[in-house]
């Protein structure tokens, strides 16, 4: 029987999430996710600087009203495995097949699409979740002329700060445009990076003292997890200071030259950002070879010790061996208190190599 087949028995196959995409023609809505089921939910907060408005729409028409209002209207869809909802949404909205078919896709890296009456983003949300772990979430937002569409795969984000600030009237967000929230939703997503970064930097730390004190097999794994969890956090962050970068540079009348203002700040975060993650891969990295380094001193230790004991019971062994030889014609088997000679001179013996080792410092 091959390896391969040998494999094939112990590793199951799983279904891979790409399958269902394959021979689909492009702009085809297809959930990529692994939180399937449920329906989608939306939220709509429209307001301008006097009024304030909260709503749950009934139905497609009443989501698709808010399009042509004059108040700026931040439309929150919650749930995007349903496909059937998210086409008809866009079809409303007037969003092309292939931004329906990002909207739903999980896995597809931080990207910016500027259309000629909307500008298409995605990003991923990073943030810490009540047992300390780190949540990935797939959202995607689409600037329009007075509002912003936010679709996301749980209820749980990173822009309460954000809605805080609408609800209060509190900072510039209430005498501001659609961009202006479109700004400040990716920067909640920028600022909550840090969280990530701390969280995560307080991980390899711990790691780093537990490696330097007790490097043991299970430590070894935790080390891999980390990596892994670097690489992973670094493939959605890292390409988000290019895309900030963009909406800076664009000439898109979406974005006004007020709000790319505020985009620059962004933009040093993400510069801040990345630098830290690559501070943090290069820390994560360095860890297995500490873990390695450590593990070879302990074991270094070991066989300093085997090695000591052994140099000291050789001569002890030898003399042991010499005298337990029965041969007849050996005179000091008959000598008068020739036992405790020899005692005398195995202790000796031990006494001397053990103050010869600790002047040169071995022991």
């Amino acid at each position: 029987m091959s390896r391969r087949k040998r494999l094939g028995k112990l590793i199951p196959k799983k279904a891979s999430k790409f399958q269902k995409k394959m021979g689909k023609a492009p702009g085809t809505i297809t959930y990529m996710g692994q939180r399937e089921g449920g329906a989608s939910v939306v939220n709509i907060l429209e307001y301008n600087e006097a009024i304030l408005n909260e709503h749950i729409p009934g139905d497609i028409d009443a989501i698709a009203a808010h399009k042509e209002v004059p108040e700026i209207s931040w439309i929150d869809i919650v749930g995007i495995s349903d496909e059937v909802f998210i086409e008809k949404i866009g079809k409303r909205f007037g969003l092309n097949p292939l931004v329906l078919e990002d909207i739903v896709d999980t896995h597809q890296r931080p990207k910016i699409d500027e259309y000629e009456d909307y500008i298409f983003s995605v990003f991923k949300m990073l943030y810490i979740n009540n047992e300390q772990e780190i949540v990935y979430e797939h959202v995607a937002i689409v600037l329009m002329g007075s509002s912003v569409l936010v679709f996301q795969e749980m209820d749980d984000d990173v822009f309460k700060g954000v809605r805080q600030r609408v609800k209060s009237k509190s900072g510039r967000i209430r005498t501001r445009g659609a961009d202006y929230l479109f700004f400040a939703l990716i920067d909640a997503i920028v600022d909550n990076y840090f969280v990530v970064l701390e969280h995560l930097n307080h991980k390899i730390e711990s790691l780093e003292e537990v490696v330097y004190d007790n490097p043991t097999p299970e430590i070894a794994q935790e080390i891999q997890q980390i990596k892994k969890e670097v690489l992973r956090i670094r493939r959605w962050i890292f390409p988000v200071k290019e895309l900030v970068s963009r909406l800076i540079d664009t000439e898109n009348t979406l974005i006004t030259k007020d709000t790319k203002v505020f985009l620059r700040d962004a933009l040093d975060h993400s510069l801040e950002i990345n630098e830290s993650l690559q501070i943090y891969r290069e820390m994560s990295m360095s860890l297995m070879e500490m873990y390695m380094s450590n593990m070879s001193n302990k074991m270094n230790e070991v066989m300093k010790v085997l090695t000591i004991m052994a140099s000291i019971f050789i001569p002890l062994t030898f003399i042991a061996g010499v005298y337990g030889m029965n041969f007849d014609n050996m005179p000091e088997l008959h000598t008068a208190n020739g036992y405790y000679y020899v005692w005398a001179l195995m202790i000796a013996l031990f006494i001397g190599m053990m103050v010869y080792f600790k002047r040169k410092n071995w022991l």
